[in-house]
């Protein structure tokens, strides 16, 4: 695809416009609901009830008590009375491959999401019709066959990595980023065999540019990208890896895909919860402001209390052949070679759980993501078993919300959505119970608005020609 299509895919999924939904026909009024406030982290309770809230030209103009807001007289009023209403949700690190799992994204009230193509998730598919905003993400300072860039003829032979991805140098790694900040990517990802000065200097770059970074180290140091500033560390199975000893540490650094990681992967999975180091670690992530993105989905599977996600609404447009290591359908399990390599498992889930647990417990910021379509996540159904385990983890309802909403909001700088308040992007999910009561409820979906259109979300799970 010549580089000039592909940016201009890029815009029109990143830009105002979710393409499939066209521009508001009229104003909207929706009245009665209580508006769930999300703001300050979750922290904050002051829930609008009895609310009115006005929609037009795609974003929210007002909101307030009935008595206080105008309504437009040509405005169509729905009566929302008895409902609650939460901002659109959003998926910080996920892909989408076609128009199945952009329904389902959509039909599970996602309105937003942070995707990019992997040899996991496949490629990221920008022609859904309808589709949720998308955020794009891609990679910088390292050869990746995957890059929004390898559509690009300047970049397509120079970011080729043939399955052994090589750093680029800190040259190259400027001008790829101005390149894919160009092309419209809001996000990077920083990966394995990145080194320390490179990824401070894409930290720094990206700062600039307005591009969130997203930090899976090895090559770098846990501490160093801390410090320099990253935006999120990626994954339970990933970020443990600041935990383990500083020699082990270098050596892994050294070794970043070879048994030098092995080994300090394996130190810091051992590391007990009540060990100072977990306490230095989660104060070393709040002094410095950057957020977990745990992805807990990941191993929703291998956790205790787990349901069979296929027997879900949204799971009956979804293949499992598009899914890297889908579970069984029909019993909803991941398959396992043996009862042992299942023990063995779940043993490390858990371990890894307890360990994010105590992590958590220093209250650093949170952001919910699924890490869909892989190890058994599923768009849109994952990203609500990521807020369910946020609350298993510690984090009352109200903040797990804000972890799928408002955080993004406030640490990402993405304004634009995160909260029901005027001038935010009129992405809006209706509820028939209350989600600060119970997370579940957040599942209990009637309406899904996406830039101030009403979806037919009934008409998402008719099964699409791509599946």
């Amino acid at each position: 695809m010549p580089q000039s299509s592909l940016s201009f895919r890029i815009w029109l999924a990143i830009a105002g416009t979710v393409m499939g939904v066209s521009a508001q026909a009229q104003p909207l009024a929706l009245v009665g609901a209580t508006a769930i406030d999300v703001s300050h982290g979750g922290t904050e309770t002051r829930d609008l009830t009895d609310a009115v809230i006005v929609l037009d030209e795609g974003r929210i103009v007002a909101i307030g008590p009935r008595s206080k807001v105008r309504i437009p007289p040509d405005a169509k009023l729905l009566d929302e009375s008895g409902k609650f209403v939460i901002p659109g949700l959003v998926d910080g690190f996920c892909g989408m491959q076609n128009q199945a799992e952009a329904n389902a994204e959509l039909y599970e009230g996602v309105t937003t999401i942070s995707a990019s193509g992997d040899d996991r998730r496949g490629t990221l598919f920008l022609a859904a019709d309808p589709s949720p905003h998308v955020y794009v993400m891609d990679s910088a300072g390292t050869t990746d066959d995957w890059s929004v860039l390898r559509g690009n003829p300047v970049w397509r032979a120079r970011l080729a990595d043939h399955d052994h991805p090589h750093e680029l140098t800190p040259e190259e790694t400027k001008a790829q980023l101005t390149a894919t900040s160009v092309a419209g990517s809001r996000g990077i990802w920083i990966g394995h065999n990145i080194t320390a000065a490179n990824a401070r200097r894409i930290i720094q770059q990206g700062r600039k540019l307005h591009l969130v970074t997203y930090g899976e180290f090895v090559g770098t140091a846990y501490q160093a990208g801390i410090e320099a500033g990253v935006s999120t560390l990626l994954h339970m199975s990933r970020l443990e890896l600041g935990l383990a000893r500083p020699d082990l540490v270098a050596a892994a650094a050294a070794d970043p895909e070879g048994p030098g990681a092995d080994v300090a992967y394996s130190d810091a999975e051992r590391v007990a919860p009540d060990d100072p180091r977990v306490t230095r670690y989660g104060d070393l992530l709040v002094a410095h402001d950057v957020a977990l993105m745990p992805t807990f989905s990941l191993f929703y599977l291998e956790l205790p209390d787990h349901r069979n996600l296929w027997k879900e609404p949204a799971a009956s447009i979804l293949n499992p052949a598009n899914m890297g290591a889908a579970s069984n359908p029909e019993t909803g399990e991941r398959p396992f070679d043996t009862s042992q390599h299942r023990a063995d498992a779940e043993g490390y889930a858990r371990r890894l759980w307890a360990l994010d647990r105590a992590i958590l417990a220093r209250h650093p910021i949170v952001l919910a993501a699924s890490g869909a379509t892989w190890n058994g996540t599923m768009p849109g159904i994952s990203l609500h078993t990521e807020m369910e385990l946020l609350v298993r983890a510690g984090l009352t309802p109200r903040q797990a919300l804000a972890a799928a909403t408002s955080n993004y909001a406030e640490h990402f700088g993405w304004s634009e959505l995160g909260t029901v308040a005027p001038g935010r992007r009129a992405d809006l999910v209706v509820l028939e119970a209350d989600p600060t009561v119970d997370i579940r409820n957040a599942d209990r979906i009637l309406e899904v608005f996406v830039s101030g259109e009403r979806l037919d979300r009934a008409s998402l799970l008719k099964r699409p020609a791509q599946r």
